[in-house]
């Protein structure tokens, strides 16, 4: 069952943390392997600096660090196939480029895991031009980029399995304006593609990943900082143990994957999960609409009608605003 002998995937974003777990975990159930990430060497130690972290951060993003040779190397020294491929997939050139490495070197595409991500938080008010670019950019339309180059290949090969990383902020997290908008566009294009993909066998979902990386060891720790200045409250701590919890050495969020990429699995597409390293797994429900108001043909709503309505109706008297739901 679940037999992956021999399939080429392609994984970016794997040089370290989440990714490199997927690329790892996919190698070690046959599947050839192109890691991938922007540049040789760690961007995350390019990104900080050690003298802006608290000592703690620094050592534990140290441990985790890596690219896509370091990772390709782990493979095989496992005895895997794996070769990497530098580029940034949000460059249309290069997304077209590794899917014709990964063609010239194993013969085929068969898997795509969406997993390159630019990282950072900010406001409403604090998010700049930049970041906006970088945290959309390399997410949202670097995994459609892999996805239009790498179709075809599927198509012409009969199977493909169509892996995007999301994250459960696509549902709305304070200060990480950028990063959400990124990630509920993952979401979209995932339901908009698993719907068109559906008659050629090939299966799309997004999962929300969480596992130990790098960025995670600076990035979150610093969110959990200013929380209290974002919220007003301080951070409450079981949930902050039950978070710690799930990002966990990230070869455990490659099960799910790899049996999503099965034939068992290929009634599957078009779904949303969340997918721990603590081995947890949870599907989002697709949206629906759950209440309507209407007016007659030809007439309009006054104001003191859509109050009525409103409270009455439309939303209810137990009605609670999303936006005052406390998330920490």
């Amino acid at each position: 069952m679940g037999n992956l002998e021999g399939k080429v995937a392609i994984v970016t974003g794997s040089g370290q943390g989440i990714g490199r777990g997927i690329a790892v975990y996919l190698a070690r159930q046959g599947v050839k392997v192109v890691t991938n990430n922007r540049k040789q060497g760690s961007g995350t130690l390019r990104k900080f600096k050690k003298e802006d972290i608290p000592k703690e951060d620094w050592d534990k993003m140290i441990e985790l660090v890596g690219d896509a040779e370091t990772t390709a190397e782990l493979i095989r020294s496992e005895g895997g196939e794996a070769l990497p491929f530098f580029g940034d997939v949000s460059e249309w050139d290069t997304a077209e480029k590794i899917v014709n490495f990964a063609v010239d070197t194993f013969g085929s595409v068969d898997i795509v895991v969406n997993n390159a991500a630019g990282t950072g938080s900010g406001s409403v008010l604090s998010t700049t031009e930049e970041k906006w670019d970088l945290l959309t950019g390399t997410k949202l339309k670097g995994s459609f980029n892999l996805m239009h180059f790498a179709v075809p290949h599927m198509i012409k090969g009969g199977y493909g399995r169509i892996l995007n990383a999301s994250s459960e902020a696509w549902t709305g997290i304070p200060d990480n304006v950028a990063y959400c908008v990124a990630n509920a566009g993952v979401v979209g294009l995932t339901w908009a593609a698993a719907k068109e993909l559906w008659r050629y066998g090939i299966t799309v979902n997004a999962f929300c990943p969480q596992g130990a990386s790098p960025s995670h060891a600076v990035e979150y720790a610093a969110m959990v900082r200013n929380v209290k200045n974002i919220t007003g409250r301080e951070p409450d701590p079981n949930i902050l143990k039950v978070v710690e919890q799930n990002h966990g050495d990230p070869i455990g969020i490659g099960p799910v994957l790899a049996f999503l990429c099965t034939e068992e699995g290929a009634h599957i597409s078009g779904s949303v999960f969340s997918i721990y390293a603590s081995g947890v797994a949870k599907l989002y429900e697709n949206p629906a609409v759950v209440s309507q108001i209407s007016k007659k043909p030809g007439e309009s709503w006054t104001l003191e009608e859509l109050n009525t309505a409103f409270s009455e109706e439309l939303l209810g008297k137990d009605y609670k605003a999303p936006a005052s739901v406390r998330m920490w």
